[in-house]
């Protein structure tokens, strides 16, 4: 056996390049030829996207331990400045392949289906014309060119925002002399006017980039000057909030002023037209204080995630996925209280493919019942009108005792959940913020009712956030259960997020930062002493993220004593599988497909005496040890088998869209069996959804054995759209 130590480096992956890894595998959906035109697009979206978060909060605070003294470094053994060259050697080059794909293959590919994104210096005199009108007419009022000289120092740009910088000169000996050679000024695209300026065409739909029109028409900017050179750029700024919540007599006003701070964080990355000279490129990065490996210059439009936009104009099917509507079980659906029926026996519903409506009604009945005594929960992110927060808003009105813990330190939700806060606290509701020093990340809602002489308890725990718009695009599960035992543990977390309270002895809960790492260490260990037995050991996890350099040591030491181990990890996994004498017998499956694989549950054991858990925590140290986390039983046999099945066994089976962690760190594609099936696993799912939609008196999925036996049946499973996350 092979003993594990804080020394050994080459035993873990890098976080930050596992996460690149990641992202690469969404571009590789953008390059996919057999999905839709405008799902390539969405994904190249993602890309950009996920790159912006990227470098706002991972790359900027890995530049900051650079400037200081790094007290921890990570498992794998690598100092910032060695993370920061490798992550620019793979961003760079990620970036690259972003754009040869958008001018090489969907551009193309959009302009032969009549979408033509246009550049300023091949349009026709007609348009020039169209373009010169919309300009005057639309644009140049909004505009404020902004000199660049002694009198006038750099302007604050903000974090993501779109502009222009040109480089202008006047004739003229005295007026050489004060300009020197050329000087510059930029120009702020406004965000408030669309990015797609449409455009006269001879056939199907033409668009002008906003940026273009702008670097179009440069000149009239700046009368009696002439334009020696004019490129879009774009930065990304330190996007971290800095709370010392010990200090803060009021954390909801010190995080509304950080905010308004926020916009001023040191800039991170430089995007820049390729067509820009080396001395701009100069200027640039002098006045914002980067190094040249922090600009990367594309050759193509900034900010491709608004290019989407282009999916609005184009009505045809056969360039998109099918459209799928989630629907609720019939169960459900024809019950005519939900929590009678919860009262009755635990439900479970896996998201997108089953609605995320019935959480809803659960807090619109529990809000409208007199029997209805209290609703207590946890909000951590939601959307801008969310139908959750009214129901908890008219609850309050209704005369229940409301509370509920908003999560203000939501990393880029911050706004959003405080203006809820705000408003909930106008209609009555008892709104708290939280523990010092702690996120509070699980999802739980807690219904209090008075029923006979006594009450009653009603509990809906989750994997994903209580925001019905990515319900929709996330998978994730929702348990609802009236278990008392369950519930008194949950009664004892609310006690202990709003008010005063010694940590409790859980009964059926784990819950961090207390218990939770170490009831998982115990379950390894177990099915380790099993293994060592010669008794049948398992373990089957999924989750987003797997970091905590604990747990992935118990997991090689259960390797090791001959436990199988299969993991189902959608992004950052610094685990090594397939180690001679340490991890041999680990296999780690990432799923990159239409829905962003979002469920975390877990279990121990073979078949169905395994104990199943699920869980809104992925094994991360900052899940463990600095936020409110909980993991819960899944006790029902019916739903730990459909667990088991449909949503660890059948992502386990996937050879369509799932890649294999290899020990270098690589993903690489799953090779059919010799029966030459292929399994998509979330279009087995999605099928089986449609199907059971159909079926009356049946609920939308019909417990695992179903879907998976369907499977068989190539023709369901091989080319057909989906993409995600």
């Amino acid at each position: 056996m092979v003993e594990q130590s804080s020394t050994d480096r080459h035993l873990f992956l890098n976080r930050e390049l596992s996460w690149l890894a990641f992202n690469e595998r969404v571009l590789a959906e953008a390059r996919n030829p057999s999905l839709p035109m405008h799902e390539r697009i969405k994904f190249l979206s993602i890309v950009s996207s996920n790159l912006d978060e990227f470098f706002m909060v991972r790359v900027a605070g890995i530049k900051q331990q650079a400037q200081g003294v790094v007290a921890d470094l990570p498992a794998d053994g690598m100092l910032p400045g060695e993370q920061l060259s490798a992550i620019a050697e793979r961003t760079h080059r990620m970036s690259d392949e972003q754009y040869r794909v958008w001018k090489g293959e969907l551009l193309p590919l959009l302009a032969a289906n009549g979408l033509t994104v246009l550049s300023r210096d091949a349009l026709t005199a007609e348009q020039k014309a169209a373009a010169k009108i919309w300009f005057q007419s639309n644009v140049f009022p909004a505009l404020t060119p902004l000199a660049v000289d002694p009198g006038h120092p750099f302007p604050h740009l903000r974090n993501k925002s779109l502009n222009v910088a040109v480089v202008v000169r006047r004739g003229g000996q005295r007026r050489r002399k004060e300009l020197g050679e050329s000087a510059l000024a930029v120009v702020q695209v406004p965000a408030v006017l669309p990015r797609l300026v449409p455009m006269p065409s001879a056939s199907g739909t033409a668009f002008l980039l906003l940026e273009e029109l702008i670097l179009l028409h440069a000149g009239d900017l700046f009368p009696g000057f002439a334009v020696d050179q004019a490129c879009a750029f774009r930065l990304t700024r330190n996007w971290d909030l800095d709370i010392d919540e010990e200090e803060s007599q009021d954390l909801l006003a010190s995080i509304q002023q950080e905010l308004r701070r926020r916009d001023r964080g040191a800039v991170v990355r430089l995007e820049i037209d390729q067509t820009a000279s080396a001395a701009l490129e100069s200027q640039l990065t002098v006045a914002l204080k980067i190094s040249p490996a922090d600009v990367y210059r594309v050759s193509g439009p900034l900010q491709l995630q608004d290019l989407t936009a282009i999916s609005d104009t184009d009505p045809r099917l056969d360039n998109r996925v099918e459209p799928f509507v989630a629907q609720t079980p019939s169960l459900i659906a024809n019950a005519d209280s939900i929590l009678q029926l919860v009262g009755q026996r635990d439900l479970l519903l896996h998201h997108p493919y089953e609605s995320f409506d019935p959480v809803v009604r659960f807090l619109e009945e529990a809000a409208d019942d007199p029997n209805v005594l209290a609703i207590k929960q946890t909000l951590y992110r939601t959307t801008g009108d969310s139908p959750v927060a009214r129901a908890l808003v008219r609850a309050s009105e209704n005369g229940k005792q409301v509370a509920v813990l908003v999560e203000l330190k939501a990393r880029l939700d911050e706004a959003n959940n405080i203006a809820w806060a705000r408003r909930m606290e106008e209609n009555g509701v008892h709104v708290v913020y939280g523990l010092i020093g702690l996120k509070t990340h699980c999802k739980v809602t807690l219904v209090v009712r008075r029923e006979g002489n006594g009450i009653r308890r009603y509990v809906h725990l989750g994997t994903g956030n209580y925001n019905s718009a990515t319900a929709r695009a996330y998978t994730d599960l929702s348990l609802f259960t009236a278990r008392p035992e369950i519930a008194d543990d949950v009664t004892a977390l609310f006690n202990l997020l709003t008010g005063y309270s010694t940590q409790p002895n859980w009964k059926r809960l784990a819950v961090a930062p207390t218990t939770l790492q170490s009831r998982i260490l115990e379950l390894i260990e177990r099915e380790a002493q099993r293994a060592r037995k010669g008794e049948p050991a398992k373990i089957t996890a999924k989750m987003n993220a797997l970091v905590d350099p604990v747990v992935i040591r118990a997991l090689y030491g259960a390797s090791q004593a001959g436990v199988e181990i299969d993991l189902l990890v959608r992004g950052i996994c610094c685990l090594r599988p397939g180690v001679p004498g340490v991890s041999e017998k680990i296999r780690v499956i990432s799923v990159v497909d239409r829905f962003l694989e979002h469920v975390r549950a877990f279990a121990f054991g073979v078949g169905p005496a395994a104990d199943v858990f699920i869980s809104s925590a992925d094994w991360m140290p900052r899940n463990f040890h600095r936020r409110v986390e909980v993991m819960t039983p899944v006790e029902d046999p019916a739903l730990k088998t459909r667990i088991l099945e449909e949503v660890l066994g059948l992502g386990l089976k996937d050879n369509v869209k799932a890649r294999q962690l290899q020990s270098d760190g690589t993903y690489a594609p799953i090779p059919l069996q010799l029966d030459g099936v292929a399994i998509r696993s979330q279009t087995v799912m999605l099928d089986a959804a449609r199907r059971s939609g159909l079926v009356a008196g049946e609920p939308v999925l019909r417990h695992v054995a179903s879907p998976v036996e369907k499977a068989n049946d190539p023709s369901r499973l091989t080319g057909s759209s989906g993409s995600a996350a």
